[in-house]
C-alpha cells in the first residue's frame, strides 16, 4: 500500500479524471489506482498525499483523525500581531467557527521555488508571509481566515501534513516520492 507525497504544482485539479482545461494529477502520476487524501484547490500549491488504500485515504482526511496541515500564506499587507493572535484563535467564518491554529509572521522562504505565473505585485501594496497550522481543512479555510482578518491571500503553499514536510521530504513542484505509510502512526 504506497503513500505517495506529491507537491502539487499551481493550478493542477486534485483530481485524475481529465479536465477541459487544467493538467490533472494524472500528468504527474502514473501509479495505477492512487487516489488523493485530502484535496488542494487548483489555486493552492504544495504537499498532496495519495495513496492506494481506501482506509488510509480515510484515515488521513477523516476530520477526527486531525492531521495537522501547515501552510505558507503570502498575504496582501502587513500582518500585524493583532491579525496573528485572531487567526490563533477560534474565528467565526459565518457558515462555521474554525478551531485555534498556529499563526506565525515569518520571512519569504529562501527555499521556496518561484509560482509560475508569477504574483500580481503592486508597488504600493506591501506583502507579508505567515506560516499557519490548522488541523481542520474546510474548503478554502486558510484563505477565508487570512481575508477574515484583513489580509487576502496572494499565494498559498501547504508545506506539511502530520509527519511529512516538504523540508524533509524536498520535493519540486510536479515531483513525488512514496513514502512509509506508518509514520502517521507516530
Amino acid at each position: 500500500m504506497p503513500l505517495i507525497l506529491l507537491n502539487k504544482p499551481f493550478q493542477v485539479m486534485s483530481q485524475f479524471s481529465a479536465h477541459p482545461d487544467r493538467q490533472t494529477l494524472a500528468d504527474f502520476i502514473t501509479l495505477p489506482d492512487v487516489y488523493p487524501a485530502g484535496r488542494l484547490d487548483a489555486d493552492s500549491e504544495g504537499l498532496l498525499l495519495l495513496t492506494d488504500d481506501g482506509k488510509l485515504q480515510h484515515a488521513i482526511s477523516h476530520p477526527r483523525r486531525k492531521q495537522p496541515k501547515t501552510y505558507l500564506a503570502q498575504v496582501e499587507g502587513l500582518a500585524s500581531p493583532q491579525a496573528l493572535e485572531q487567526l490563533r484563535n477560534p474565528l467565526d467564518l459565518g457558515d462555521f467557527v474554525t478551531q485555534k491554529s498556529d499563526a506565525k509572521l515569518i520571512q519569504e522562504p529562501a527555499w521556496l521555488w518561484p509560482r509560475n505565473p508569477p504574483i500580481r505585485q503592486r508597488l504600493n501594496q506591501p506583502t507579508s508571509w505567515i506560516a499557519l497550522t490548522i488541523s481542520e481543512g474546510k474548503n478554502r479555510q486558510v484563505r477565508r481566515m487570512t481575508a477574515a482578518v484583513g489580509l487576502p491571500t496572494l499565494r498559498l503553499v501547504r508545506i506539511a501534513i502530520g509527519p511529512f514536510s516538504l523540508a524533509t521530504h524536498p520535493l519540486l513542484p510536479g515531483e513525488w516520492k512514496e513514502v512509509d505509510a506508518q509514520a502517521l502512526d507516530n
